[in-house]
């Protein structure tokens, strides 16, 4: 499937798509975040959660420190931050294989740098900042279950792929 490109005027656009993305998510499901410092991966995650009825709204906030945070919600969601990792193995040692076969969605921030450990079949997210308050969102399936996804989300949004 081809990439799935959005424009996001502003931080409630952001929130739309999170929002849409996190009902839409299953059980195994990990959504790999890239993108600049101060692009929206941790106000997408947020919007993710929100979508995926997190508990506790507040709660979701960047693990940047903890590198993990686990979180309630219609599906566990585990979001990880791997901007102060120095390499994929680092990543892999934080167990997150265990993660990904949990049965929860899997939300990982920075994801490029750990690229090697995700699963192959995964979402990817890539945001780019236009300007002060709008983005770019760049969504490429990995597989058939995210492909699936994608095609759902797009049909949701009524936007289409584009290549």
């Amino acid at each position: 499937m081809l990439p799935l490109t959005i424009g996001l005027a502003d931080p409630a656009a952001t929130d739309a798509l999170g929002v849409a993305l996190g009902e839409r998510l299953f059980a195994g499901a990990v959504v790999a975040l890239d993108g600049q410092l101060g692009a929206g991966k941790t106000r997408l995650v947020r919007a993710v959660a929100a979508g995926l009825k997190v508990r506790n709204l507040a709660a979701v906030n960047s693990p940047t420190f903890v590198l993990i945070q686990e979180y309630a919600a219609r599906l566990p969601i585990a979001h990880f931050d791997a901007y102060r990792l120095g390499s994929a193995r680092e990543f892999a040692e934080l167990g997150v294989g265990e993660y990904f076969e949990a049965g929860g969605v899997c939300l990982v921030e920075w994801a490029a740098k750990v690229a090697d450990v995700l699963p192959a079949d995964r979402l990817t997210v890539t945001l780019t900042v236009t300007g002060p308050d709008s983005r770019l969102a760049v969504l490429t399936a990995g597989g058939p279950t995210h492909a699936a996804l994608l095609a759902e989300l797009a049909a949701a949004l009524n936007s289409t792929p584009s290549g």
